[in-house]
């Protein structure tokens, strides 16, 4: 598998990291502009690759994808194997900063769609504290299988676009119940957008960050 991208702005030693899956058919350069945009000091970005895979939804077409998905109504067939593979794949990507040195309670996880369904389902089903997580334009996958009383709760950034026609706002709204319900600290953003990213979600992203991280103000450009 092709290495992650990493990105640290300014010169302060690195003492958190954000790892940030990207959305179906992207790659890990997909949100270097945002991350660039954000330039929080002392933060190291990891943004990794998803692998090749057929996705049923697209004809089988091979493109990169964290899993597949079968169904346009995404709580069918899903695929729960594809998911977990990810899913240790993203405890992978936290060992190896861990080794540098990075505590978990330092990690944030972070993910787009696609993404952004692959990191919620891995901060609730892998067995460590984190920072957090956030999760953009997404929904929460395999929720009859995920126990949200029992796992380790950790603070949520969540946001969505009010006019999204690829994953429908109810189902982020029904994860954000799912979760407040059982005890996790969600913030929750909805925008005048449909799937995509807009400025105000990329400045409330940097001010959850900066409070969650206990961090310096941005770099100025």
């Amino acid at each position: 598998m092709t290495p992650p991208l990493q990105i640290v702005h300014g010169a302060e030693p690195v003492t958190a990291c954000v790892i940030w899956l990207h959305g179906l058919g992207a790659d890990g350069t997909d949100f270097a502009p945002v991350v660039q945009a954000l330039a929080l000091p002392g933060v190291r970005f990891i943004l990794p690759h998803a692998p090749m895979r057929p996705v049923s939804i697209n004809g089988g077409h091979v493109m990169p994808a964290w899993y597949d998905i079968r169904s346009r109504d995404l709580s069918q067939a899903e695929d729960a194997a594809g998911l977990n593979q990810s899913r240790s794949h993203v405890a992978a990507l936290i060992a190896a900063q861990v080794a540098t040195g990075i505590a978990p309670e330092r990690i944030v996880l972070a993910g787009f769609s696609q993404g952004g369904a692959t990191v919620l389902y891995s901060a609730i089903t892998l067995e460590m504290v984190l920072a957090g997580v956030m999760v953009l334009s997404a929904y929460m996958p395999l929720p009859a299988s995920l126990d949200l009383a029992a796992a380790r709760r950790v603070p949520v950034f969540m946001a969505h676009g009010e006019f999204d026609e690829v994953i429908a706002i109810g189902l982020a709204e029904t994860a954000r119940d799912a979760l407040v319900q059982a005890g996790w600290p969600v913030s929750w953003c909805r925008y005048p957008m449909a799937h995509s990213v807009c400025d105000a979600e990329i400045t409330a992203i940097r001010d959850w960050l900066v409070m969650l991280l206990q961090l310096e103000q941005p770099l100025q450009a």
